[in-house]
């Protein structure tokens, strides 16, 4: 047999900020389909289905494990869309450099983060 050229394996590349981003807006698109779905459609049906069942709905979004959910939810929506916007950029022909993919890697990653804490910030405050 010819000795075929494998593949490189996990083990050679070096980690980088760029493959964590990779990695969370495959898993957070994932979380907000499985999770985010349902809790979509369980407030649609609810707000189709009365103020009875609305009622059931919002006490159970505004108990505590309810915000945990939303909370939790809110987090892979911002990091979603920032990567989203990142890989927007990359498909443009930009940010392929090394440091500005690092760069931009990093920030949209702690850009989710400080989304996140001000639209409940916002939420809380009001």
């Amino acid at each position: 047999m010819a000795a075929r050229p494998l593949s490189p394996h996990l083990s050679i590349w070096k980690w980088g900020p760029h493959m964590l981003v990779s990695i969370l807006h495959r898993v957070s698109g994932d979380g907000m389909a499985l999770v985010g779905l349902p809790v979509l459609l369980w407030w649609l049906g609810a707000l189709a289905s009365g103020p009875d069942a609305y009622a059931t709905f919002q006490e159970q979004a505004t108990s505590w494990y309810g915000t945990v959910v939303l909370v939790g939810l809110s987090w892979p929506f911002f990091n979603h869309m920032c990567s989203g916007l990142r890989h927007f950029v990359l498909d443009m022909g930009a940010g392929f450099e090394l440091d500005t993919n690092r760069t931009w890697s990093m920030g949209s990653m702690i850009a989710a983060v400080i989304l996140t804490v001000a639209f409940w910030a916002a939420i809380f405050q009001a």
